[in-house]
């Protein structure tokens, strides 16, 4: 007898789970984290040291006889014992680990490639997972040789593998084959193999594979998982192509992989949770190029070069009249206005805050990019969905406003002194760092486009949106016509500057509402409590300005214990609660992979948008055209579909489907028409009908 074995599949991280599950052994930590739990070989024979064996038990069936020279199927049957465990497939992904199958048999006879279902995918910190919910099985083919003549069995053996759920726990089982079992469902449920060869091909950084079906097949949201180890990124959006009867499918590269392969296998699926598909394998060969877009992120047919560098300078210069970059612009501009008449000193304002906001829109767009290149799934505006960044900029609002109602004075910002380099540059770092949120409905198309172009052009682009931003102070220093049409000093810029108050003032108050809704609301009175310490240290600034003395100090010393607290307290009260379900009279689902593939397949159109509690112009759309009597009736009478993407807080799903759509941050905006392939992007920017409109065009 010999030990015929299935070897596991292991993703490329193995090697550090190893170390980091010795480490948890050796400091007693009772549960091993997902990324950290490959399964253990199997015991030496007479030791049986399991580390787990009842979180999904396996059983292992035979169909009836064995007879030379036949296939004889043998499966393996795994039942979760309780709905949040999951297994894997051969190929597990970014984390996780494969089984590995040892079975006693005669050295005659051979065991086949086992046969899986089709894998579900699971997103988890950036990870993709190739997983099984709820109870599923796989099939191992067996050709028995002559000795099974004398063969009395049973078939015995021992398989490993790993149940993850919050924790992973390495399975290991010793089977014994029971006779019987309900083969005709669990054929039902195996990947079935696609009759013809695909042949795929490795060009640059990504893999492109034509697989042969049917032109007229639908497909709701195809995914190829690819079984090759090291290969390609999985997390990585996958472009799909039609092109007559191929379906010609585009995945990148892993950056640290083979980049190599002579042969590929894997599964095509048609859509997330058991939407079906099909086994394939690949030789080497001819790819065709071109074909109709049909899934797939929207940079595959990019806008031209120039679109994209005249959209981030527009975009940057219409984030001028936001509400908390104008009071900011006006103010600085008036100051300019006093100070002087000096040409030299007007344009090194204007080169000094030029250099602010190109170096932060720069600084932000590297962050994100390096963010992402690690695995992270972010987007543009991501540091808006940190809860301490949200009270960071609470603070530095509440800040501005008291400076423009006279609390105290502060240089860069201020209109009763001359206008100073380091002021007008920290002045462009703070427009540039607050006016990300509402990029998105003027250079959709460049910010989406920079998540994917090479580093330096990407890089490039966010440059471009600084340099759009800071153009208008820019004019004014260079340009004297431009200088001499703003109003002469006065003690109406006094007044001018409280005024501009307000509109700093409701942009604290907006940040309030969303530290309560990214923290909750002991986290929220926390922030407001260093909100009050922060203020009444800068109206003990003022006093002491006023008078003649040494006036920041004074700051440091009475801001320090409001400080300290809040440092303690907002780790303490911050809630970390699920992301509450998004309220609206459309009565939409809640986004996942699952719930669109159900909605299209339902036959009826779809609206799926994407919104942000921080967002702006998101909540301005749904003011306007979403939270509607009328959208409401047209959609019901239509019988359209509502489901809704609130990206508030972080959410990797969410990112990853926004990435694969080319865009950037939100709002996104998608009509599905019954029976389309692809979705229709509406605007950024909607109008009061169009919803009303595209319902309509439905019946």
């Amino acid at each position: 007898m010999h030990r015929a074995r299935i070897f596991p599949t292991v993703t490329r991280q193995f090697a550090a789970w190893v170390l980091a599950l010795v480490a948890s052994v050796l400091l007693a930590v009772p549960a091993l984290a997902q990324r950290s739990a490959p399964p253990p070989p199997a015991a030496p024979a007479g030791q049986g040291l399991l580390i787990g064996s009842d979180e999904i038990p396996v059983t292992l069936h035979a169909e009836g006889r064995p007879v030379e020279g036949k296939e004889w199927l043998l499966a393996l049957h795994f039942t979760p014992s309780a709905p949040e465990w999951h297994g894997y497939w051969s190929n597990p992904g970014d984390a996780g680990a494969g089984m590995t199958l040892a079975l006693d048999l005669p050295p005659d006879w051979e065991v086949g490639e086992a046969r899986y279902p089709v894998p579900h995918r699971l997103v988890l910190s950036g990870l993709m997972n190739h997983i099984y919910e709820g109870p599923y099985t796989i099939l191992v083919p067996v050709i028995p040789g002559p000795s099974v003549k004398g063969f009395a069995g049973p078939v015995k053996g021992s398989v490993d593998y790993l149940a993850c759920s919050d924790v992973c726990v390495p399975q290991h089982a010793d089977l014994t084959a029971v006779p019987g079992g309900d083969f005709a469902s669990w054929r039902a449920g195996i990947a079935p193999p696609l009759d013809a060869r695909a042949r795929f091909a490795i060009t640059g950084k990504t893999l492109r594979i034509a697989i042969p079906l049917p032109e007229s097949m639908a497909l709701a949201d195809p995914y190829v998982f690819v079984g090759n180890q090291r290969l390609v990124a999985h997390a990585a959006p996958q472009t799909f192509r039609r092109k007559g009867d191929l379906l010609i499918a585009e995945i990148p590269l892993d950056d640290f992989g083979t980049r190599k392969a002579e042969a590929l296998s894997g599964i095509l699926a048609f859509g997330d949770k058991d939407a079906g598909g099909f086994v394939f394998k690949a030789d080497l060969g001819e790819v065709p190029t071109g074909g109709e877009l049909v899934a797939g992120p929207k940079n595959a047919t990019a806008p031209p070069w120039w679109t994209l560098v005249l959209g981030a300078l527009l975009g940057g210069l219409l984030l001028n009249i936001m509400p908390c970059v104008f009071p900011i612009l006006s103010l600085k501009a008036i100051a300019l206005a006093r100070a002087g008449e000096s040409e030299a000193k007007a344009r090194s304002e204007g080169l000094a805050y030029t250099a602010g906001v190109v170096l932060a829109c720069i600084g932000l767009g590297a962050g994100l990019l390096a963010l992402r290149a690690a695995g992270e799934q972010v987007g543009w505006a991501f540091q808006l969905q940190q809860p301490g960044v949200v009270v960071g900029l609470l603070v530095l609002a509440a800040a501005i406003t008291a400076n423009f109602a006279g609390l105290f004075e502060l240089p860069a910002i201020s209109v009763s002194m001359g206008g100073e380099k380091t002021g007008a540059f920290a002045t462009g770092l703070l427009a540039a760092f607050v006016a990300t949120p509402c990029t998105g409905p003027f250079m959709a198309a460049a910010l989406g486009a920079a998540l994917l172009l090479p580093v330096p052009q990407a890089l490039l682009l966010f440059a471009l949106l600084g340099l759009g931003l800071a153009l208008p102070f820019l004019l004014l220093g260079f340009v004297p016509p431009l200088r001499r049409m703003l109003p002469r000093p006065g003690a109406w810029m006094e007044r001018f500057r409280r005024i501009m108050a307000i509109p700093m003032g409701l942009t604290a108050l907006a940040l309030v509402w969303l530290t309560v809704q990214l923290g909750g609301r002991g986290f929220g009175v926390v922030a407001l409590v260093l909100v009050f310490g922060v203020l009444v240290a800068l109206f003990v600034v003022g006093k002491l300005q006023r008078s003649g003395k040494m006036a920041w100090p004074a700051f440091a010393l009475v801001a320090a214990p409001f400080l300290a607290f809040a440092l303690i307290a907002l780790p303490n009260v911050y809630a970390a609660k699920a992301q509450k379900a998004h309220e609206s009279i459309l009565a939409g689902r809640a986004f996942s992979e699952q719930a669109l593939a159900e909605a299209r397949a339902s036959g009826k159109p779809v609206f799926l948008y994407f919104t942000a509690d921080w967002c702006v112009t998101c909540k301005v759309n749904e003011a306007s055209s979403i939270e509607r009597e009328s959208t409401r009736a047209a959609f019901e009478k239509a019988g359209v579909v509502t489901i809704v993407g609130d990206w508030t807080r972080r959410d990797a799903a969410i990112t990853q489907f926004l990435t694969g759509q080319g865009a950037a941050g939100v709002p996104l905006y998608l009509w599905y028409a019954p029976g389309a392939s692809a979705p229709r992007q509406l605007p950024q920017v909607l109008t009061p009908d169009l919803l009303e409109q595209a319902a309509a065009g439905q019946q």
